[in-house]
């Protein structure tokens, strides 16, 4: 298909849970004619809610892309979950977006995953619109959004509309550009319908309008030169700068609406085209050269179909009806139906045989699929998340920039419940495993058992309901564990020295080491274990460092206090020696793994447990009891404050404690408060808590 990509936008939806995000994606499809019907998702009935589990749960676990127009606009959208234990959707998603929608709750405002979420597009670089939502809601209050906007996310938030009336008062929008108020009637809000601002809030309208054209005019030195000579901007001036400065993450523009009660949603779509960049102006995705490892000479992508193929698997989903599809971002060149393609790193090679658009589950079949553009492609088997297609004729296949997750935090058994099941069970994890990256399968090599780990307990119980539902699988699962670690506290210098003869050609690999903890810095930087060869001459050969690592990092999966994997770890190879005749890679990697298990005991080996970020929403009068029950499970509190008639209570605590609190916190506040949880860190477990970690390991 032809692509005018000035009149493209590829845009995403995230938020907290329960913001409204779904809703929002479903009135856009409805409002751009993609649907004829609006399903609503406590029905079960949203078109990117397809999954079983997002029906019954109500809530979006995988992220959706579709694919609409809005007036001469082409859009693709992804709809994103708000819940963190599916937060690799949104990490996955911010990759390959061009802008992104957050959408705010009117009641709840800033949440805990409304922080990650923002991060997570900060990293990616990715321009942001902020929606207002649910301001039909009691207890409604705009502005206090804008002002949590600014202080918990550092933000520059922009307001361009104002509400009229507010809670179950809402009636509409002043937009503070056009100076109009807007109104949404008939049976679900498709006539926006244009009126003067009501008398009564015309002069609070060009107040806020005057704040608008500040922010704006502060956004560069020609529009403040402007500014400061005329007191005012052009409308088109305004534009320009809202534009600009979005796009260059100087300033949000913020808008509102309630999607539920169909307000508002017309005229977001009218800001993600005016403010949000097209693929052409989006921040440059760059390249680099397969053996350029250290990524210093990137070249950006060209959004030129006629280039060579650039293009970035950024999902992988088993869909009924369709099996493997892999979605797949367009940076450069374009796909063809039947092209061969290659899968880098791995050099695989793949076909492009079935092309497909979705919106939700159903899909809308496609000849091509060019520089810009989100696509689906059926039946590849050899890629994973993250891979670069290139051409099989591309003289200089490059990769692009991967996508980092999160590292899981839970684990538990699972068994199938016959031999009948095994091979099935092992199908299913190894399918489960390839769509999503923060899923991971292992047997402990001690008790032989199949473990599954994951990002919280709605994850894994989630996994578990589709081994059931979707591969027909009968699996017992055990109860969760926490994924504990180790780390050290103290630097050594430790020679490990294998040496074997038993007659024939013996075994002779000698090394020493540096080893030391991680910095703050390098810890930041997501790194857990560093092995760093430092080695100038030829003490060792090279073909035998590798084998060294190999080793040692071998022996760093299990610790020295319970058998957790250590963590946070600095290892040099400084010195060694080899023998002409008995030395090979497999003495080498026994002496890299005997040098740590002899290093443990002088270390200062500690275990670490991961810490959660936990917010609570509670009525006033459940404070004390919850505090209390927080408080009862090593809580640090951080802060307390007023949210409406609620209070909030922030704090981090141990993920070992927080196991079946949904239930707890039900009972304590008779089902009326909340709960949201996000990791936060790994720490040091107590003296007195390790000998039990360690028994129970």
């Amino acid at each position: 298909m032809a692509l005018n990509l000035n009149k493209t936008r590829n845009f995403g939806i995230v938020a907290h849970i329960d913001s409204g995000k779904t809703t929002v994606s479903e009135r856009i499809l409805y409002y751009t004619g993609k649907k004829h019907k609006i399903g609503e998702v406590h029905e079960g009935a949203s078109t990117t809610d397809w999954m079983k589990e997002e029906a019954e749960r109500g809530i979006t676990i995988t992220a959706a892309a579709v694919f609409c127009n809005w007036k001469d606009t082409y859009i693709n959208l992804i709809d994103t979950p708000g819940h963190v234990d599916f937060t690799a959707e949104v990490e996955r998603s911010c990759r390959v977006l061009d802008g992104a929608v957050v959408v705010f709750c009117s009641v709840g405002g800033v949440q805990a995953q409304s922080e990650t979420v923002w991060r997570q597009a900060n990293k990616y670089k990715v321009p942001r619109l902020v929606f207002v939502n649910k301001m039909d809601r009691m207890g409604a209050n705009f502005e206090k959004v804008v002002g949590q906007v600014k202080e918990r996310l550092g933000a520059n938030p922009c307001p361009i509309q104002m509400p009229v009336g507010q809670g179950e008062e809402f009636q509409g929008v002043v937009d503070l550009l056009g100076m109009k108020y807007y109104t949404f009637e008939g049976e679900n809000g498709e006539d926006q319908i244009e009126h003067e601002i009501p008398a009564e809030h015309l002069e609070e309208a060009k107040k806020k309008r005057d704040r608008m054209i500040e922010i704006v005019a502060g956004e560069s030195d020609a529009l403040m030169e402007k500014y400061l000579e005329s007191g005012t901007l052009s409308n088109e001036e305004i534009v320009e700068g809202l534009k600009h400065g979005c796009m260059h993450f100087k300033l949000q523009p913020m808008l509102l609406g309630s999607a539920l009660k169909n307000k508002g949603v017309q005229l977001l779509l009218d800001a993600v085209i005016a403010y949000l960049p097209n693929p052409i102006e989006s921040h440059n995705m760059t390249q680099f050269a397969l053996d350029d490892t250290l990524k210093a000479n990137p070249e950006p992508t060209k959004p030129d179909p006629k280039a060579p193929l650039r293009a970035m698997v950024f999902k992988i989903m088993n869909m009924p009806q369709l099996g493997d599809v892999s979605f797949v971002r367009v940076y450069q060149g374009q796909i063809n139906e039947g092209d061969q393609l290659v899968c880098m790193p791995s050099g695989k090679t793949e076909r492009a045989s079935r092309m497909v658009k979705l919106v939700g589950a159903a899909p809308h079949k496609i000849s091509d699929s060019p520089a810009g553009d989100i696509c689906a492609l059926v039946g590849l088997k050899n890629t994973q998340t993250g891979d670069t297609l290139c051409a099989p004729s591309d003289n200089k296949p490059m990769l692009l920039e991967g996508i980092t997750f999160a590292k899981p935090v839970i684990t538990m058994a699972i068994e199938p419940k016959s031999n009948a099941d095994k091979e099935k069970l092992a199908y299913a994890l190894a399918r489960l495993e390839r769509e999503d990256p923060t899923f991971k399968k292992w047997t402990d090599p001690e008790t032989s058992q199949l473990i599954i780990a994951g990002m919280g307990e709605l994850h894994l119980e989630v996994l578990s309901h589709r081994i059931r539902d979707e591969y027909k699988v009968d699996a017992i699962v055990g109860k969760p564990k926490v994924s504990y670690r180790e780390t050290i506290t103290k630097k050594i210098e430790i020679r490990g020295k294998h040496v074997k003869q038993s007659g024939g050609r013996g075994q002779y690999g000698d090394c020493i080491l540096e080893i030391r903890p991680l910095t703050e810095e390098e810890i930041a930087a997501g790194h857990e274990i560093i092995f760093e060869d430092a080695i100038r001459g030829g003490t060792i050969p090279k073909e035998y460092r590798a084998p060294i690592e190999e080793g040692v990092r071998s022996a760093l999966t299990r610790g020295h206090i319970s058998g957790f994997p250590t963590i946070n770890v600095h290892v040099k190879l400084i010195d060694g020696s080899y023998h002409d005749v008995d030395s090979s890679q497999e003495a080498f990697i026994a002496a890299g793994s005997l040098a740590i298990r002899e290093a443990y005991p002088k270390l200062g080996c500690v275990v670490l447990e991961p810490w959660m970020k936990v917010e609570v929403e509670t009525p006033d009068q459940f404070t004390g009891t919850i505090m209390g029950s927080l408080q009862s499970k090593r809580a640090m509190i951080t802060e307390t404050l007023d949210r409406g008639v609620n209070k909030i209570i922030r704090c981090e605590v141990p993920l070992e404690g927080m196991f079946g609190y949904t239930t707890d916190l039900r009972s304590m506040s008779q089902g009326r408060a909340s709960y949201s949880m996000e990791p936060a860190n790994y720490k040091p477990v107590p003296a007195a808590l390790v000998a039990a970690i360690a028994k129970k390991s």
